[in-house]
């Protein structure tokens, strides 16, 4: 088990960062946040036309068929550089989705129009605080779809979702549905992070496509290797918040000195290192786990669930400390670290679940059985 990238998933990383650096910048995520401008269609331009929209997508639907580790990558990258695009619930959960259990018609359909941007997708699992198939409440009946999600990321301007309900007798399952059909709406909620909006979708008897094999146990196993993922995303985002936070104590002075001497700034900032080393080092176990579809995914996308929503939240709120007075004002960059950091724990539920969720996976009765061996 190797935890590190490999040469060639560093020229990866290397490459989408000469990208990403070119798109994006503060003064860019600034402007989005006074205006409201919603997600960079030139950035979603630009990785549609690099590839980068289609990684883990197979080669015979126009992607590049790589794995769970290359896409780790890339959403490090993208928290790093706080990329304003849809890609999390896209990348993360639902060409996962569709990849493993979408059928022939499904995949020639929408695979080939996600990889080169065309199409823009995303996923609907949550009703309120519940994001797990038995807190699952929308119901399909004569193949139509009928409940209401909230919060979904990116359904403002998605043009398809998968949805998460249960059919007339009971069993979860997951759903193609076109979130522009008749019956279907869609509408803004109050976001933390405005370049990451989020929305609430009504269903009323609209048309549902049902992925076959998606069960709750699927979709349990989909979250799981979306917990990963959002993880290296949230390691992009403390790692950053963590050097402008070092690089601000260098430069700022106190008493004739740069504040990054002093003691307290010293052990605030040895702090959010080891919190975001130790959410790095379980998050590549993770993503082991996931690359090798390991039984133990559950027990790593939980640790790395929690270390990384423990690292993200506490590098954003130091860093918002250690920049001192204005680094609670508006024109500051903090605060742009915390919002995307908040919504990344929205994303997919706070410690309490993940938490809850590890238990069960050190309780079950193989794991017991081979820690007793």
């Amino acid at each position: 088990m190797n935890f590190d990238f490999s040469d060639d998933q560093e020229e990866i990383r290397h490459a989408v960062a000469r990208l990403l650096d070119g798109h994006t910048s503060f003064e860019k995520s600034h402007e989005m946040l006074d205006e409201s401008a919603g997600f960079d269609r030139d950035l979603w331009a630009k990785m549609a036309e690099g590839g980068w929209l289609a990684v883990t997508i197979p080669e015979d639907y126009g992607g590049a068929g790589m794995g769970a580790v290359e896409l780790a990558v890339l959403a490090q990258e993208i928290g790093r550089t706080l990329a304003p695009i849809p890609f999390g619930a896209a990348q993360y959960l639902a060409i996962p989705a569709l990849v493993a259990y979408g059928n022939a018609d499904q995949k020639s359909a929408l695979l080939p129009n996600l990889a080169t941007g065309q199409k823009i997708i995303t996923v609907a699992l949550a009703e309120g605080a519940g994001f797990a198939p038995g807190d699952v409440s929308a119901k399909v009946v004569g193949g139509k779809i009928s409940g209401v999600k909230s919060p979904v990321s990116d359904a403002d301007v998605a043009d398809v979702a998968i949805v998460a309900a249960q059919d007339e007798t009971g069993a979860s399952g997951l759903y193609v549905v076109d979130l522009k059909a008749k019956g279907a709406s869609v509408e803004p909620l109050d976001a933390m992070d405005p370049t990451r909006p989020q929305s609430r979708i009504t269903l009323n008897d609209v048309a549902a496509d049902q992925l076959v094999g998606a069960d709750g146990s699927a979709i349990n196993r989909l979250i799981d290797g979306a917990a990963v993922l959002v993880a290296f995303e949230q390691l992009g985002v403390a790692a950053h918040a963590l050097d402008i936070s070092t690089k601000y104590a260098l430069e700022r002075t106190a008493f004739g000195r740069p504040i990054g001497g002093f003691q307290a700034l010293k052990h605030r900032m040895a702090d959010m290192f080891a919190k975001i080393e130790l959410a790095r080092s379980n998050a590549f176990f993770g993503a082991w786990a996931l690359a090798e579809d390991d039984e133990r995914l559950p027990e790593a996308a939980a640790c790395a669930r929690l270390t990384a929503l423990d690292a993200c939240q506490f590098a954003c709120e130091e860093s918002i400390q250690i920049h001192g007075g204005i680094g609670y004002t508006w024109v500051a960059n903090p605060h742009l670290f915390l919002r995307r950091g908040w919504h990344l724990k929205a994303m997919l539920g706070p410690s309490t679940i993940w938490s809850e969720r590890l238990l069960g996976a050190l309780k079950t009765p193989e794991t017991l059985t081979k820690k007793a061996g």
